[in-house]
């Protein structure tokens, strides 16, 4: 944990000396893109392949370390998903930030989705393993129980609570058997009777 907040506070420097660092140079050639794919469409266009790789492949290395460092720091924002929807969030905060504050930089739709695809491609190669290494697997509503757990639960459950005059009780064979309870009533008769019987006996045995 330490070495991964080490990585991210590192990380947000480089990030911001990439994205937030004036360049006077540049205002002739910055413009805004708010439609998806017209700058990856010029970067494939132009004849220099150097700066085509410099410009799409930079813009994605830039999103991997979101992929991996995101679930191993906060361990809510696990899963594919949550990674590529924080790490759109975060990039689209920083463009915002260029448009507006940076001279030399502009807002470019294209950016955010490509540091999207670098946080998707770092967290499946890397990003998922450490996250399940080292923090708890999330138990989902939809994922089944175990079935060793469920049957002690209901075993338990079942003998605890009687239903009526029938107890259930566990069986090696069956599973559940009913047997009835004993009636008091018929106990205290059954008693009666033995000692009517026995009570002739006795007296006969004391006559001379």
């Amino acid at each position: 944990m330490a070495l991964g907040f080490v990585c991210m506070v590192a990380f947000a420097v480089a990030l911001a000396r990439a994205t937030l660092v004036p360049s006077p140079a540049s205002v002739s050639m910055t413009h805004t893109n708010l439609h998806p794919g017209n700058s990856i469409r010029l970067y494939f266009d132009q004849p220099d392949w150097r700066d085509t790789v410099k410009q799409v492949g930079g813009n994605i290395v830039l999103g991997v370390p979101f992929g991996i460092l995101l679930p191993v720091l906060f361990p809510r924002t696990r899963g594919l998903v949550r990674v590529v929807l924080m790490t759109a969030l975060v990039m689209l905060t920083v463009e915002v930030a260029q448009g507006l504050l940076v001279t030399g930089r502009a807002f470019d739709i294209d950016d955010v989705i490509l540091n999207s695809t670098g946080a998707f491609l770092g967290y499946l190669v890397l990003g998922r393993r450490l996250g399940r290494a080292l923090h708890p697997r999330r138990t989902r509503w939809w994922h089944p129980r175990r079935a060793d757990t469920a049957d002690t639960a209901d075993t338990a459950a079942t003998e605890e609570r009687p239903t009526g005059r029938w107890r259930k009780r566990p069986t090696a064979d069956t599973g559940i058997e009913r047997r009835p309870a004993p009636d008091p009533d018929r106990t205290v008769t059954s008693r009666r009777s033995r000692w009517g019987a026995a009570l002739p006996a006795a007296l006969r045995a004391k006559r001379p």
